[in-house]
């Protein structure tokens, strides 16, 4: 049986630096949820203030990461439980990003809906260099709305 439990930024970092495939902690959060079997934390998910911009306009969230060891339903659960966590705070969307490669069948399994296919690039510009440390292949926009 799996059970959401309260989890601290630290902790959730600290999974996703164990367990993520792809992607390294994010840097600040509003919440994070932790989902639980009978002994231990299967997964984590991180939600804040969306990175896109044109995003940010005080109703909406963005799940920054989702991270399970793989248990079965654990995603669904904790994508589920972070639209709800942020409905009861005000928030009218929440937005997350896949890579094109991933099915997002977790996210259809919570309600989410695909948007549409980012072309994917580099956020390293002439005036503000960057190393990317991120896939930046195309990438999967979600959505769940009120």
């Amino acid at each position: 049986m799996l059970l959401l439990q309260p989890v601290t930024f630290e902790d959730a970092c600290e999974f996703v630096r164990q367990h993520h495939r792809h992607h390294v902690p994010p840097v600040g959060h509003k919440f994070s949820i932790a989902v639980a079997d009978e002994s231990k934390v299967v997964g984590v998910i991180i939600v804040g203030r969306p990175v896109a911009r044109h995003l940010d306009n005080g109703r909406t969230l963005e799940v920054t990461r989702c991270c399970t060891d793989g248990t079965k339903n654990a995603a669904s659960l904790l994508y589920g439980a972070a639209w709800r966590a942020c409905k009861a705070l005000g928030y009218r969307r929440v937005v997350t990003y896949t890579l094109a490669s991933e099915p997002g069948t977790s996210l259809r399994a919570a309600g989410w809906r695909e948007l549409y296919k980012t072309p994917g690039k580099s956020w390293s510009v002439p005036s503000r260099p960057r190393i990317d440390k991120h896939p930046i292949g195309q990438k999967t926009i979600w959505e769940v709305i009120e």
